[in-house]
């Protein structure tokens, strides 16, 4: 091997990549409590919530559901806009995770909970999706495709952490791709399991799919 150079099958290295994301705080659970209320705050405790997923939902709810239905959220888009230091990366090697960002529209699929016994299963769902605050829990117009309207509970990326990503460079994706694994796995695995499950739902996302084809 030529000295300095990368070893076959490794992706080269990639300016930027690992970036400097400073120091990481996992949310007290007083402070997840409290973000959960704000966000229930327009629920009347009585009718049932629909869930908007948009990742690793779709193959891993991790929660009881009554219907799950093809659905579609717009003004926001389906992208790798967040780093992951624990579930899919780690503080040296992160990884990247999908969240939805301004602009376009996003097809996912709304799962209905049954507001008798919900918030265990809400509370779980917090500590799954904001250990660190990366997203914004909002209540978004849902379409589903039989044509019913709902409000679906959603995370949104915020833009203001250091864990956004904004747009990156294919070179960093690859990297990320040959080299990042976490808690539960390697980012390249999360994104080929989320891609199948679109597929197989009826919903493929070609953007990803050719990110994943490219980068691979």
């Amino acid at each position: 091997m030529v000295d300095g150079a990368p070893a076959s099958g490794m992706p080269k290295p990639c300016p930027g990549y690992p970036p400097s994301l400073g120091e990481s705080r996992l949310l007290s659970e007083e402070e997840l409590r409290a973000s959960l209320e704000r966000t229930l705050q327009q629920w009347d405790r009585t009718s049932d919530i629909w869930l908007f997923g948009y990742g690793s939902l779709i193959w891993n709810p991790g929660l009881p559901t009554v219907e799950n239905v093809r659905s579609r959220v717009h003004g926001y888009h389906r992208g790798l806009y967040l780093w992951s230091r624990v579930n899919r990366g780690t503080p040296e090697q992160p990884g990247l995770v999908l969240a939805l960002d301004r602009g376009g529209s996003c097809a996912g699929v709304a799962f209905r909970l049954a507001a008798d016994g919900v918030m265990p299963h809400l509370e779980a769902l917090w500590r799954r999706e904001m250990p660190m605050g990366s997203y914004r829990p909002a209540w978004l117009p849902c379409s589903l495709a039989d044509g019913r309207r709902v409000a679906a509970l959603a995370f949104v990326m915020r833009r203001d952490v250091p864990t956004y990503t904004g747009k990156l460079g294919e070179d960093t994706v690859r990297q990320v791709f040959g080299c990042a694994s976490g808690r539960y796995g390697t980012t390249l695995d999360y994104v080929r399991r989320t891609v199948e499950a679109l597929r197989e739902s009826g919903m493929p996302d070609r953007a990803l799919e050719r990110l994943l084809a490219r980068c691979a």
